[in-house]
Formats: structure tokens, sequence, C-alpha cells
């Protein structure tokens, strides 16, 4: 999608988007002859100007038939937010249209830099689609909209997408790009070799462990996990170092497993092709530290993706075994199906002896008890630290990508005792999510700063949103990248 700004309407053949405040129709003026006919059409369908609603109308200009949007902005609504749902809400409208060009005249709304290169940003976003294996796609389902131009955001709006925008899309589009693919596409090895060739030239550094490597370093449950599988496990290090401050990395860490069957602890039949998405978590740490580098983050991150496969092979962990973690601690497997955090631990371990990080955000789709907690509203955030929820729940605001905080206590922890190891991999029923955190929390380091994203209903979604067409939300980039914005920059 080739995105420009411009003062003004250029002349010719385009498809024309106007912003309408509530039931302000002062922005319609722009419209010219047609005004007096839109606002009497807006009138009749009882069109109020709510966010990411949209009225579409044909006028007749020089001789000339014109498709012209009338996109809701709402009134009242927080800019950036507005912003992004107006782009997108044009861009889903138009994209399979039969237009090629569309402006975007955002010359109404007074807009600063920043918001008039949000509207792009949003489009962009909504635009994304992954048609790689549709090839019989009728004519009036393909993709036309080739050029988006806003108008009127005023100067440095431009500059403010390029720097600062565009790389969140790019990072967001890798996220969705992995998150989509199958899993006979996408399993351990060819995430490595996907986003090394995503990466080439931003300046990541990547280093990648084998099976061989991490039996090595005892990561007794990340390999538990994956003994299942024909396709062997990885460890992918991502590390941008943007600044030469020598202090301490920010760590993010990732759950990919590429597939997930359940193991021996199998799940439905229904449904299960979903599970191709259970490595969003690593996904978006991919996608962040793409974005983080292509807009030159000011910044230390290392972003670790624990990658396996759990399938139940002949090989594969039975529950009750037991393993024993990088960290020394042992673990009672009672279900191969609660396998995440199991791949969360030895990568946590990992990254913490390696790179002494001051604070760890892991982001894993780890549990459906998220999903009865908080549907696919939230992702839960669980955090040993107040200062580091107070900066993510911020950054979420700001981001749009929602965390609501839940709870950590020493009653859930004992849950999760088991009477042969030092711990067991589930709790009872009751407070699955809460217990999952609990396992993960015994490996962060005492006086390291931890979060736990748990994003189940948020990686992938059943309904389009004004920024995600249904499938893959890309979630996790835009949240990590703000907090870096916010936290490690500011």
């Amino acid at each position: 999608m080739k995105i420009s700004f411009a003062d003004k309407r250029p002349s010719g053949d385009y498809a024309l988007a106007v912003p309408v405040a509530g039931k302000d129709r002062s922005a319609l003026g722009s419209l010219g002859s047609a005004q007096k006919t839109i606002v009497a059409a807006l009138d009749r369908q009882r069109f109020e100007g709510e966010a990411a609603s949209v009225s579409e109308q044909f006028v007749e200009e020089n001789g000339a038939v014109r498709r012209v949007l009338l996109v809701g902005v709402g009134s009242g609504t927080i800019a950036g937010d507005a912003a992004e749902k107006l782009g997108g809400t044009a861009a889903a409208r138009l994209i399979a249209s039969g237009e090629k060009k569309a402006i975007i005249d955002v010359s109404s709304l007074n807009y600063d830099a920043d918001s008039a290169a949000r509207v792009a940003l949003g489009a962009v976003l909504r635009s994304w689609r992954h048609d790689r294996y549709r090839t019989k796609l009728k004519e009036n389902q393909k993709a036309t909209l080739e050029e988006i131009v806003i108008v009127g955001g005023g100067e440095g709006a431009e500059q403010r997408y390029t720097t600062r925008w565009a790389p969140v899309a790019g990072g967001v589009s890798l996220t969705r790009e992995l998150v989509t693919e199958p899993a006979n596409i996408i399993y351990p090895e060819s995430f490595v070799e996907r986003v090394r060739a995503s990466l080439e030239g931003s300046g990541v550094e990547i280093e990648v462990l084998n099976r061989a490597q991490m039996e090595k370093l005892g990561m007794g449950a990340l390999l538990g996990v994956a003994q299942g599988s024909t396709r062997e496990a990885r460890l992918l290090i991502l590390k941008w170092n943007g600044t030469p401050d020598d202090g301490p990395a920010t760590a993010f860490v990732g759950k990919g497993v590429t597939f997930d069957t359940g193991g021996i602890s199998i799940k439905p039949a229904a449904g299960m092709e979903a599970m191709k998405w259970d490595m969003g978590g690593a996904g978006a740490v991919a996608g962040a530290l793409k974005a983080l580098a292509l807009r030159k983050a000011k910044a230390n991150v290392v972003g670790i993706c624990g990658l396996v496969e759990n399938m139940p092979g002949g090989n594969a962990q039975r529950p009750g075994d037991v393993v024993t973690t990088m960290s020394g601690q042992t673990v009672e497997v009672i279900n191969t199906d609660a396998e995440g955090r199991l791949v969360l631990a030895d990568a946590v371990t990992y990254v913490q002896r390696n790179f002494k990080p001051s604070t760890i955000i892991d982001l894993a789709t780890l549990t459906g008890a998220i999903l009865i907690s908080l549907g696919h509203e939230w992702a839960g955030l669980f955090s040993n630290s107040d200062e580091l929820s107070s900066e993510l729940l911020k950054a979420a605001g700001e981001s749009g990508d929602k965390l609501w905080r839940m709870p950590l206590a020493e009653p859930f922890d004992r849950l999760i005792d088991s009477p042969i190891a030092d711990m067991k991999n589930v709790g009872p029923r009751e407070g699955g999510s809460i217990t999952a955190a609990q396992f993960i929390q015994r490996f962060v380091d005492a006086g390291v700063r931890w979060a736990h994203v748990d994003m189940a209903g948020k990686a992938w979604s059943d309904k389009p949103s004004s920024t995600y067409e249904k499938g893959a939300t890309g979630f996790g980039v835009r949240l990590l990248d703000q907090y870096v914005a916010d936290v490690l920059e500011a």
C-alpha cells in the first residue's frame, strides 16, 4: 500500500473519504455542490457519525461519478484512536471496492502531525490481507486499492508516519504473517528462517539454539514439550542494541508453540486447527523487535522465542513425567496440554542467566481460563511489580492492545505444589490463568521486575475490527513498542 500526504485534494479519479464528527455536518462544506444532497441523505439514514460508522454515497463531479465515504469519528473521542478508526474504516470499505486510489481528507479535524499519521497507520493495518493460498478468488474479492493519500494533516505528518508508525505497521505485519501461516509452513525451524529473512539488514542480531545446545544447557522443560514431534525445537534470540548504554537490557519472552495438539492430553478435534496461532506470543516478540529496529529505537532489548511443536508421538511426554528445568527446579507434568508455561520456564531462565535483564515481559497464548475471565476484550496482566504494571497499563491504553491486571497471591502458588517434585504444571480448574502465572513466577529471579501477559483471547479474532480483518490481530507488537517508547526512551 502506497501512503502519501498532501495539503489539498488532487485532481483525477479516486474515492474520497470525509470524516463526520457526531451530528456535526460542517466538514461537508468541502463537498461543493454535492453537499446539500449528501447532508439530506445522511439525515434520511439517521447517520449520527459514531466512530467507525460509514455511509457510502455516489455524486456527480465534473461530469464523472465519484465515490464518497462519510466516516464517523465520534465526538469527544481520543484523537489517536479515532484517527486510526477513520483510516481503517475507509480502507476496509475500499480495499476490494474496485477503486485504486483513495483520498482521506482530514482538513476539518485540525489534526496534528501524529493524528494524521495515525490515520495512515489505521489504513495500512486494516488493509493487510493474506491471500497466498487463495487461488480462485472472484474478481470482486480481490484487493484493488493501491494508494491512499492523507490530505490536510499539517506539517510533519509524513515524517511522523515514516519514522514512528510505518515501522510499527511493519512489525504488526510480520506478526500477523507468522500467526496466520499454517503449521505445515511455520514450525520451529521455518519460524526462525522467516524471521531471519524479515529482519535482514535491520540491525537486529540473531542467534539460534538447536536441540543439542539446549540439552547441554539442561532445558528439560522446553525439550520435554517438543519430544513428541519430528520438528526439532529452537530457541530464537533477537538482540536490538539501540543505545550505547551498557546497562541491563529489557527482555521480551514469547511462547512459540507452532502447533498445539495438547500432546498425550490431546485436545478435542473440533477447532484444533486454530492451534496454529499458539505461537502468537513469540510472533509478537519478533514483530516488536522488527518495529523497534525499523524506527531505530534508542533502547536495548533482547527478545527470546521458545519454539516447539506439541505432538502426541511415540516419544511424547506423558502425564506424570518429571522434568528438570534449566533452573534446576523439577516439575511433575500433570497435563501435557499445559505446555506453554514449561517453554517459558526455560526461556525465562535462559534470558536471566545470559543477559541479566532488570525487566522481563513475557507474552503467551497461555490459558483458556483467561477467556472465561476476560473474553476477547482484554489480555490478562500478571506482575510482581506495581510500577511495571502501571507502565504496561499506560502503554496498553495508548496502543489499543488492552490489558486487565489480574491477582497473584501465595494461596494460588500453593496450588501447584507437587508431592514428588518441586511443583506440578497445573493446579485445580479454578483460577487456572492465575496458577499458570504463579508457575512462571517461580522461575523469575529475586529483584527482577516481571510481567506476564496471557493473550489467549487476543492473538486471533473471529470478528473484524477497524484495524484488522478476521484472523491474526498482531496483538502485542504495539503494546511492547509503546512500552519502549514510554519507559525506555523517555
